[in-house]
């Protein structure tokens, strides 16, 4: 079994999607691993990691329109506030959704669906350096 280890950073601009597919598939590519597990964890407690429709950006405001109606930034509803009112639901969020994602991989690809994106969601309203580690094992 082969491991291959990579660390990407991404500069978010508050509440928003990235797209780090791109990036992702690289590393997979580099890997030289041609079946096996790619495994995504970002290294924060505000921010999370989605596989989510990429081809209708409604999906995406969507989803955000829901989030913000499920987890409302209210600071009279939390007792943490020591970074702002966002922090927080920032932190509830990414619990309910994701910090890691696994993906299998066949052929050196991932094997995503065909309208299947993956994102770093940050839900802070200002912009963040975030790191996400991708870990990619097999044969």
């Amino acid at each position: 079994m082969n491991h291959h280890q990579k660390a990407i950073k991404i500069q978010t601009t508050g509440k928003s999607f990235h797209d780090i597919t791109a990036k992702v598939k690289s590393i997979v590519a580099e890997s030289g691993i041609n079946m096996g597990l790619c495994t995504l964890f970002i290294r924060h407690t505000s921010a999370s990691l989605i596989i989510q429709e990429n081809a209708d950006p409604d999906v995406l405001k969507d989803l955000s329109n829901f989030f913000s109606k499920l987890v409302p930034e209210d600071s009279k509803s939390y007792i943490h506030d020591a970074e702002g009112s966002d922090d927080m639901p920032a932190h509830i969020r990414s619990v309910l959704t994701q910090t890691a994602q696994q993906i299998p991989i066949a052929q050196n690809r991932l094997m995503l669906g065909t309208w299947q994106g993956i994102y770093l969601w940050e839900h802070r309203d200002r912009s963040h350096h975030r790191e996400v580690i991708i870990h990619i094992n097999g044969v």
